[in-house]
């Protein structure tokens, strides 16, 4: 029972110095919820450290995620996982190093729809990575955004599905998950740009990129109204999409970021009055 509670501990401390956007409306989740979109957006981040990550070479990326992913398709273990990172341990984060772990975190009933999304994301990633994170076209942007954040959205419905009953559109949540991506490509778009990556196709403007997040956010807001409103579910779409939208809205009035003050007047807005 100690090393249940010293689990579950470390799992929101990680995902507070993760992801404070977040940790909020995870911890405003049911007990089995949070334990759930928790260990959840912990296994995704763990794989994403490895994606990011700026010293480790390309082809250690991609073995990595291709055999991360091989192991979450079978039987995952932690001890093999161990020995197939152990050469890059004091290279990768905690989130990375403890995957097993927030993989053990998770419920049994929602596991596998778990490690099926965290494993395509893994396989999506290891393609990009080799093809150097270029973008070409909108349907390359489809598909890049699909894999590090559309894929988010359609596990989170898998776990509405199986917790609540609750039927949402495929589209509409890849929508949802795109829609926040593309905020934060707008917003990271200098930062990007000193590191050499860049997500927008050639000939895309700022412009172009604000119309494809409206596009997506519209169907992040058609995902949000199919879900009961009385829900801490719907409070926990609702919190990061309003965020969305109020960056979206500080970008167009030429700020670089929402202030902190206009963060939590969002949150305030966006939670449910218990």
């Amino acid at each position: 029972m100690n090393e249940t509670k010293q689990l579950k501990k470390d799992a929101n401390r990680v995902l507070k110095a993760t992801s404070r956007t977040f940790y909020i409306p995870i911890s405003r989740l049911s007990q089995e919820l949070q334990e759930a979109v928790g260990s959840a957006y912990l296994c995704m981040r763990a794989i994403d450290e490895i994606e990011d990550h700026e010293d480790l070479p390309t082809d250690v990326k991609t073995t990595l995620l291709r055999e991360t992913a091989l192991q979450m398709r079978g039987t995952f273990s932690g001890a093999a996982y161990q020995a197939l990172i152990a050469p890059y341990a004091n290279q990768l984060p905690e989130v990375t190093l403890r995957l097993a772990e927030w993989i053990a975190y998770c419920p049994t009933g929602i596991r596998a729809k778990v490690l099926e999304s965290t494993a395509e994301m893994a396989e999506g990633m290891a393609v990009w990575a080799e093809r150097d994170w270029t973008v070409e076209t909108e349907a390359d942007l489809d598909e890049y955004t699909y894999y590090v954040a559309g894929l988010v959205g359609v596990m989170l419905s898998d776990i509405w599905y199986w917790k609540a009953g609750i039927v949402t559109d495929k589209q509409q949540a890849i929508g949802f998950g795109r829609g926040l991506q593309a905020v934060n490509i707008l917003r990271n778009q200098q930062e990007d740009a000193e590191r050499g990556v860049g997500y927008f196709p050639p000939g895309w403007t700022t412009e172009t990129m604000f119309t494809y997040a409206q596009d997506n956010l519209a169907e992040a807001d058609l995902y949000l109204a199919s879900i009961p409103k009385e829900t801490t579910i719907y409070e926990f779409c609702k919190i990061p999409l309003a965020l969305a939208h109020g960056t979206l809205d500080a970008l167009a009035r030429g700020k670089e970021k929402l202030s902190r003050p206009e963060v939590l007047k969002i949150v305030g807005s966006a939670v449910l009055k218990r």
